[in-house]
C-alpha cells in the first residue's frame, strides 16, 4: 500500500543504492560543483501557509529542473518553510501534503544525479507572520521541542536517500539586528544545530553517514570564523563506517559584499572589480582582495580542519537599467566568487530569486525555462574548469578586450553579445587566460563572417605571434562557427590576441573556449 500510494502522489520510494559512496570533504565539493538556489518557491507564503507560487513564481517543474542541469549546475539548494504547516504540540506534524510536494521537487534533481541541499529557511525570520524559530524568544524549551520533531519528520522521510542529499539545519538565524552577535540569542543558535545533528543522525537509514550543512550568526563569515560564539556540533551519533579522521559536517555562510553593489536597490553602485571603468561608480570596499580574504578565514577556520565550507548564497542584484555594463560586472562577481572558493576548496550556490530584470537575482525565466542570464552562467562555469575541461571567455566580458563594439543584432551567438571590431588593420579582440600549469592549451575561437572575403588575422599569445589563421566566410553574419588552434600556454595568466591583417578587420568574435591537457 505504502508503494501505491507514493506512485499515485508522484514520489519515488528510493533505495539506498549509493549508501555505500562515502566521500570526504575535498572529493564532496568538487562533485556538487557548481550550485543554483530555487530561490523564493518553497520558502514562499502567505498568511504563515506556505506555497510555491505565492511570491510570484510558477510552479516548479521537472524541465526547469533539466534547463537548470543542461546550463552545468550540479547542486540545487531547496530553501523551504514549514510555518502554519507544523500543527500543535507535542507532535508538531508537518502537513503530509506539504511534505510530499517538498519530496517531488527534490526528486526533480535527485533523480538526476544531482547534489541537493534540503533546509529549514523562513521558519527564523522575525518579518515573516508565523516565524517561530526565534533565537531571543522567551520559550526556548518549546521552540527546541518544535524544532527537533520537525527535523525528526523532515530526515525520516529521507532516511533512504544518499549522499546527494545533503540537509541544512536552518537559514539566516539572528536576532534581527546587523550589529554584533548577542547572548543567549547565539548560544541557542549553536543549540538548535545540535539538536539538528543529533536528530538526524539517530533517524535512521543514510542519516549515519550524511552531510550536514550547519550556519553561524546569520551566515556571515566575520560572526562565524571570529570569537563570537559560533561552535561547531559534536557528531556523537554519526556511523562508524566513517573513519575518525574525516567530518561529515560543513559550515554554512552568505556572500553580499559590498552590499552596495550586490543589493542596495538603487542605480548608484553599478560596478565592482577591477576592470570597472567609472570610479564613481564603484564601492570603496569588497573588491577582489577583500573578498579573498573572507574566503581565507573560512579555509583557515574550517576547511584546514577537515570542515568544508559551502557559501549557500551570493549574487548581486541586476541594475542594467542604470548601467548597461552592469551585467558585465555582476559576471565578473559571480567569477572571482567561485574561483576565489576553489582556491580555498569551499562550494557556491548562486542565489536566484526568480526574478529578471531591475534588481532581479534571476538566471533563468521559470515560466519558459529559459537563460536570462547566459553571461554570468558562463562565468560561473568557466571559473570552476579544470585540466580536461573547456573554459569559455566571453568576447564581451571584461576583461577580454574588443576594439570596436560589442553588439547583439545578429542572432545565434553565446552570452550577452559579440566583438565587433573596426575595420582596420591591428583593431583586435583579446582574452586574458587562466592555466593551471604549463603546456599545450586547444583554442576554440567561435566567429561568424557574413562576407565573401576571409579575414586574416594574427594569433598572439603573450606578445609573440604563433600562427596567422584565416577566418572564411560563414554564408551570415548569423551563421556561426568555431576554428580549432592549437597553442602552448604559460602556467597563470596569459593574454591571447587576435588581430587582422588586413583593412577589412576581423570577423563577429563571439567567444573564446580554451582546453589545457593538464
Amino acid at each position: 500500500m505504502l508503494s501505491v500510494a507514493l506512485a499515485m502522489s508522484g514520489l519515488t520510494a528510493h533505495a539506498s543504492a549509493g549508501a555505500t559512496t562515502q566521500l570526504n570533504a575535498a572529493q564532496i565539493i568538487t562533485d556538487m560543483g557548481a550550485g543554483w538556489n530555487l530561490g523564493n518557491q518553497l520558502e514562499a507564503n502567505a498568511d504563515g501557509y506556505p506555497g510555491e507560487t505565492a511570491w510570484g513564481n510558477p510552479t516548479v517543474t521537472q524541465a526547469l529542473i533539466d534547463k537548470v542541469k543542461a546550463a552545468g549546475f550540479n547542486t540545487i539548494r531547496i530553501p523551504v518553510s514549514y510555518l502554519r504547516y507544523i500543527g500543535s504540540g507535542p507532535d508538531y506534524t508537518i502537513s503530509s501534503s506539504w511534505l510530499n510536494r517538498i519530496q517531488e521537487v527534490v526528486n526533480y534533481a535527485y533523480n538526476r544525479g544531482m547534489y541537493v541541499v534540503l533546509n529549514i529557511h523562513g521558519d527564523g525570520y522575525k518579518t515573516i507572520p508565523y516565524s517561530w524559530l526565534i533565537c531571543d524568544a522567551a520559550d526556548q524549551t518549546t521552540i527546541k521541542a518544535k524544532y527537533q520533531k520537525t527535523w525528526q519528520q523532515i530526515a525520516s522521510r529521507f532516511q533512504n536517500y544518499d549522499q546527494h542529499l545533503i540537509f541544512e539545519s536552518m537559514n539566516e538565524e539572528f536576532d534581527g539586528q546587523y550589529g554584533n552577535p548577542t547572548q543567549p540569542c547565539y548560544s541557542n543558535i549553536n543549540s538548535y544545530n545540535q539538536i539538528f545533528v543529533d536528530t538526524a543522525r539517530r533517524s535512521g537509514g543514510n542519516n549515519s553517514s550524511r552531510w550536514l550543512l550547519v550556519p553561524g550568526w546569520n551566515t556571515n563569515i566575520d560572526y562565524t570564523t571570529g570569537n563570537y560564539g559560533f561552535v561547531i556540533p559534536t557528531d556523537s551519533y554519526r556511523s562508524p563506517t566513517i573513519p575518525s579522521s574525516e567530518q561529515r559536517i560543513m559550515i554554512s555562510v552568505h556572500y553580499y559584499d559590498p552590499w552596495d553593489f550586490a543589493g542596495e536597490e538603487n542605480g548608484t553602485i553599478t560596478q565592482w572589480g577591477r576592470a570597472a571603468t567609472n570610479p564613481s561608480r564603484k564601492s570603496t570596499w569588497g573588491q577582489e582582495d577583500y573578498m579573498d580574504a573572507q574566503l581565507k578565514k573560512t579555509y583557515d577556520k574550517f576547511a584546514v580542519r577537515g570542515y568544508p565550507v559551502v557559501v549557500g548564497e551570493y549574487g548581486s542584484i541586476d541594475k542594467s537599467s542604470f548601467d548597461s555594463s552592469n551585467n558585465r560586472y555582476r559576471a565578473d562577481f559571480a567569477r572571482t566568487m567561485v574561483a576565489t572558493a576553489k582556491k580555498y576548496g569551499a562550494a557556491t550556490v548562486y542565489w536566484d530569486n526568480g526574478v529578471n530584470g531591475q534588481y532581479g537575482l534571476g538566471l533563468f525565466n521559470r515560466s519558459t525555462n529559459t537563460v536570462t542570464q547566459p553571461g554570468i552562467i558562463s562565468a560561473i562555469m568557466g571559473a570552476l574548469g579544470g585540466p580536461g575541461s573547456a573554459t569559455r571567455y566571453e568576447a564581451e566580458v571584461s576583461p577580454a578586450v574588443c576594439t570596436g563594439t560589442i553588439d547583439s543584432n545578429w542572432s545565434g551567438y553565446s552570452g550577452t553579445g559579440f566583438c565587433n571590431g573596426d575595420n582596420t588593420v591591428g583593431a583586435y579582440a583579446q582574452f586574458s587566460v587562466n592555466a593551471s600549469a604549463a603546456g599545450t592549451a586547444t583554442l576554440r575561437v567561435q566567429f561568424a563572417n557574413g562576407g565573401t572575403t576571409a579575414r586574416p588575422a594574427s594569433l598572439i599569445v603573450n606578445g609573440s605571434t604563433v600562427q596567422t589563421p584565416s577566418f572564411e566566410g560563414t554564408g551570415a553574419w548569423s551563421t556561426w562557427v568555431a576554428k580549432t588552434l592549437t597553442v602552448t600556454l604559460n602556467a597563470g595568466g596569459n593574454t591571447i590576441r587576435l588581430n587582422p591583417t588586413t583593412a577589412g578587420g576581423l570577423p563577429n568574435i563571439d567567444y573564446l573556449e580554451v582546453t589545457t591537457s593538464s
